[in-house]
């Protein structure tokens, strides 16, 4: 059977595959770390599953709208226009399993064969998968680490195009954990105010952050109708899989992305819907718990990696990712990432995986015990003195 040829243009999120290869060796009987998958170890606060247990028994088992239940709608779009500081309504709202489907239905609706579409690069895979799938060129916007991982205006400027349509911006940022600055998302803002963008700003991890305060290209009124917020419940609240995630967009993207869900998913789950209501309602209290504790896991894993002969790691301000300049150990960013795995027993991602721009990088996710971040350090100091013998 032949397929569809833009089937070859759809790439993957690499980090489930080395979880895959892990978890061979794991039953092979190789110990593993796993500090390749970007999943929060907690569990999701017992107040919102109660309230998702709840919803259940109340006969939450139907469909639902496909952009999702009023209620909920409502709920979020109060949540945004308090955190956010701007003014939205339940129908610039729409609810997905999962906040992928957003950026997924924007592209879909927005980028036509050939429109040009920036993105951070490192940056999440599936940015340029999807981009490169409906057959829009994937233009990449490097980042960079003497900047702190912020990306510079200047490059943004130079490469806009009339054939740009989109730009995607990441803060804080997965693979890097770096942040841009009020002052970066004001020059993004003075660059692209003339232009016919959409700006899809990817704001997952708006509520991990360490230092400082998030801020959003949003704060700006001038674009906010040329802007998707998208965020979600998978980081903050450690409901990964539970999946739901929403975007925040004009009236008119909304009808699009809401024919695109009726299409593609019908509805999200309406229970799992009712316990958003309770995680951005109810007591917050874990969710600051589990950020104090990747602080420390943050420093733990800053500290051990820069003792390590051939790394170099900036401190990132969000997220809870690291992403260590391993060049001077010699190897390429995949190599390294296979040496890890095969010898140490320590499951990373190679920057590769985030773009052509993370070669010379790794990826850890300090999503792990500060044990297990400890030994994981310990066996890839051990395995590299080896191999210098």
């Amino acid at each position: 059977m032949k397929y569809a040829e833009k089937m070859n243009r759809l790439g993957q999120e690499t980090a489930f595959m080395v979880l895959a290869r892990a978890k061979e060796l794991e039953a092979a009987g190789r110990s593993m770390v796993h500090l390749e998958i970007g999943e929060p170890d907690f569990d999701t606060p017992s107040n919102i599953t109660e309230a998702a247990i709840t919803a259940l028994r109340e006969g939450y088992t139907h469909y639902g709208p496909s952009a999702g239940l009023p209620e909920v709608r409502e709920c979020i779009a109060d949540y945004i226009s308090r955190d956010r500081g701007i003014e939205v309504g339940a129908k610039n709202v729409i609810v997905t399993p999962g906040a992928k489907p957003i950026m997924f239905f924007t592209i879909l609706a927005c980028v036509e064969e050939g429109d040009e579409v920036l993105y951070p690069n490192p940056g999440f895979p599936i940015y340029e998968s999807m981009i490169n799938f409906v057959g829009g060129k994937a233009v990449p916007l490097p980042l960079k680490e003497e900047r702190e991982f912020r990306f510079d205006v200047a490059d943004l400027e130079r490469l806009l195009t009339p054939k740009t349509k989109m730009l995607i911006i990441n803060s804080p940022q997965n693979p890097t954990g770096g942040m841009l600055t009020p002052d970066d998302m004001s020059d993004i803002a003075e660059v692209v105010k003339d232009k016919d963008i959409l700006i899809l700003s990817d704001e997952i991890y708006s509520k991990t952050i360490y230092e400082g305060e998030h801020c959003t290209i949003a704060s700006h009124p001038e674009l906010l109708d040329r802007i998707v917020i998208l965020d979600g419940f998978s980081k903050t609240y450690a409901m990964t899989g539970w999946r739901l995630g929403y975007g925040v967009m004009n009236l008119e993207l909304a009808k699009h992305v809401e024919k695109l869900m009726n299409n593609a998913n019908s509805c999200t789950a309406s229970f799992i819907q009712r316990a958003a209501i309770e995680a951005l309602t109810g007591p917050q209290d874990e969710a600051v718990k589990m950020v104090d504790a990747f602080r420390e896991r943050r420093d733990v894993i800053v500290d051990g990696l820069n003792q390590i002969d051939g790394f170099s790691c900036l401190k990132p301000q969000g997220a809870f990712y690291v992403f260590p300049n391993i060049k001077g150990t010699g190897m390429s960013s995949k190599e390294l990432e296979e040496f890890c795995m095969e010898t140490a027993g320590v499951a990373v991602l190679s920057g590769t995986a985030f773009g052509a721009n993370g070669e010379g990088y790794i990826r850890f996710s300090y999503a792990n015990s500060v044990p297990n971040i400890k030994e994981a350090l310990s066996r890839i100091q051990s395995a590299l003195a080896d191999r210098k013998k």
